[in-house]
């Protein structure tokens, strides 16, 4: 796979600041001027790129009452079946363009995640600049077949994907020679618990599948995000609403405009303090050697006196000679007078 794509006008690669996508998903709760509104406040986030979801209820599932299409307890227990549910969250398809629109006219990538084929034509038809691949889809190799035919980056989350699920995953994207993947480490439980986030398989992906690996994410708070930034991630997706108590359907598991934009902070901050595995020091930190610890003249000395434990010490700050030879010192006389505080030097010693 390779190491570095463009999404839009920016690169991510391993040297690239981190990819920040603030996932809409069914926060817009079906208000277009939400949409507008939620697109705004990504770009005020500091985010790098939007994401929607394509689909409708009939394309992603059919309206069945058989216990298989229930959703059980948790989060959406309420919902009649998965229809019911994807009827209620999904993004209508006419939307879409206008909400790419918005966003790239404020500074912002927009893309999507289909849920079959007619949804990457209709991505491709208002030129989505990249693919993202949701865990529940990762078996979808049909769709995977076709996303990796246009060309375009693919971002596959791998939340619901045994290993020999990624490995076919990414082998079909090669046979349509498309290698421009990122794998996103993921754990399809909404929300998701802390104890589940395994995010030592995020460098681990990287080094098995040589690519560039990131973090979609559904804990609370921001620990997780910044713990993958660390860990190595150059991909963070996180759900996006403006406020949690205006509800939907993935309120309870998004981040609220202000603390995904102090997410953004954060990880920023991050980056710069990751820095690069170098032993060359900074300017500041060369000149923060003049105050560490050197030779000095502890108490006045004459002429012909002998260097002891008690005239001599290792002290801060710097200015005399190393502190390597202080054992060699000791013993030796003194070159002439000297005061208390005098940095002790070569031409000092007899």
């Amino acid at each position: 796979m390779n190491k570095s794509f463009n999404i839009g006008n920016k690169m991510i690669s391993e040297n690239s600041s981190v990819y920040i996508i603030a996932e809409m998903s069914g926060n817009h709760n079906g208000d277009f001027n939400r949409a507008l509104k939620i697109i705004d406040a990504v770009k005020e986030s500091g985010a790098d790129a939007v994401k929607l979801q394509t689909y409708t209820a009939d394309t992603i599932t059919i309206d069945c009452n058989k216990p298989a299409f229930s959703l059980g307890k948790g989060l959406w227990e309420n919902e009649k079946n998965l229809y019911s549910l994807y009827k209620k969250a999904y993004t209508p398809w006419e939307w879409q363009k206008d909400l790419k629109e918005h966003a790239e006219k404020i500074g912002l990538d927009c893309f999507s995640s289909p849920f079959d084929k007619t949804a990457v034509d209709f991505m491709e038809k208002i030129n989505m600049p990249a693919i993202k691949i949701a865990s529940y889809e990762i078996n979808d190799i049909p769709l995977i077949r076709k996303a990796a035919k246009t060309k375009k980056p693919i971002i596959i989350s791998t939340g619901m994907a045994h290993l020999e699920d990624i490995e076919r995953a990414l082998k079909t994207c090669k046979e349509e020679n498309n290698e421009n993947v990122a794998l996103l480490k993921c754990t399809s439980a909404y929300p998701s618990p802390y104890e589940d986030m395994n995010l030592r398989l995020i460098p681990n992906m990287k080094e098995t599948f040589e690519c560039i690996t990131g973090l979609s994410d559904h804990s609370p708070g921001s620990e997780v995000a910044l713990g993958a930034v660390a860990l190595g991630a150059k991909i963070i997706e996180k759900h996006f609403t403006l406020k949690r108590s205006d509800g939907g359907v993935d309120s309870a598991f998004s981040m609220e405009a202000e603390e995904f934009k102090q997410m953004v902070f954060q990880i920023r901050n991050l980056e710069k303090a990751l820095g690069k595995a170098t032993y060359t020091l900074t300017e500041k930190q060369e000149a923060a050697r003049g105050s560490s610890r050197s030779l000095y003249i502890v108490h006045d000395v004459k002429k012909g006196d002998i260097y002891t434990e008690e005239n001599v010490r290792s002290i801060r700050p710097g200015g005399g000679l190393h502190t390597m030879y202080y054992e060699e010192i000791l013993g030796k006389t003194a070159a002439s007078n000297y005061e208390k505080g005098t940095p002790l030097s070569w031409n000092m010693v007899r």
